[in-house]
């Protein structure tokens, strides 16, 4: 039986999260998880879930659980705050063990599979910066503790966790890591990292500077391009796309 369109009600009460029903009242067919970077919160990827528009696809941008001390404002994905002496900038890399258990147990075994009828191959995940790193260390927890295989991982600037070492199994659930082309976390020790956690790794390198989010259609391309191949359809495979797994 395929799964239904999620409600609040189908995960935990302390988690913040919005969900973006599919456009066209289309049928839920997959689920799409946004995470935002450090420092912000949901409410900008609710926008991006709106208007990436994906067919048969419900996202749910999930806010992380922490606040950020000091009134900063905004959250933060790691399991603690480190702030580098050197350039007094927050350290994205502090651990995700207590996060990956929310995103792995609470959100998908519990909430999208348990309550409400989906395979884990028709869930995605998407994130930016330490966000990305999230959602990555939740996907290798998954497919080392249970060999559950997603639907796809995006990360935009976000390499993998350093305390995720590679796995004598690789991990089925194929991976689309996004930087730029200067001034990135997205180097090529970090990609051949992510090839010993994960078995099908792309990396797309951006001609510009920094690892921010895309800004226009040729920057979006490839991101369309990777959820086109694994997105699954209860109305049949559209012309022209490919599913790979």
């Amino acid at each position: 039986m395929p799964g239904r369109l999620p409600a609040a009600s189908d995960f935990a009460s302390w988690l913040q999260l919005a969900i973006i029903p599919p456009p066209a009242s289309q049928a839920p067919t997959n689920i799409l998880l946004l995470f935002h970077g450090l420092g912000d919160t949901n409410s900008s990827f609710t926008s991006l879930g709106q208007n990436l528009s994906l067919p048969e696809t419900a996202c749910i941008s999930l806010q992380a659980p922490t606040p950020l001390p000091f009134d900063l404002g905004g959250y933060h994905w790691g399991d603690d705050i480190i702030f580098d002496q050197t350039s007094g900038k927050m350290d994205v890399d502090t651990g995700f063990e207590k996060v990956k258990k929310v995103i792995g147990d609470e959100v998908i075994q519990k909430g999208l599979v348990g309550q409400c009828g989906y395979q884990t191959r028709e869930i995605f995940m998407l994130g930016f910066g330490q966000g990305g790193m999230a959602a990555l260390a939740a996907a290798a927890s998954l497919s080392s503790s249970a060999s559950l295989e997603l639907g796809g991982v995006v990360s935009i600037g976000g390499p993998l966790p350093s305390t995720i070492d590679a796995a004598s199994k690789t991990a089925k659930t194929p991976i689309l890591i996004l930087g730029g082309s200067s001034n990135s976390l997205i180097t090529a020790s970090n990609v051949t990292r992510l090839k010993g956690v994960f078995e099908s790794v792309q990396y797309k390198q951006w001609s510009k500077a920094g690892d921010g989010m895309p800004s226009n259609p040729e920057q979006m391309l490839p991101i369309m391009q990777f959820f086109a191949s694994r997105l699954r359809s209860r109305k049949g495979v559209p012309e022209g796309s490919v599913e790979v797994g």
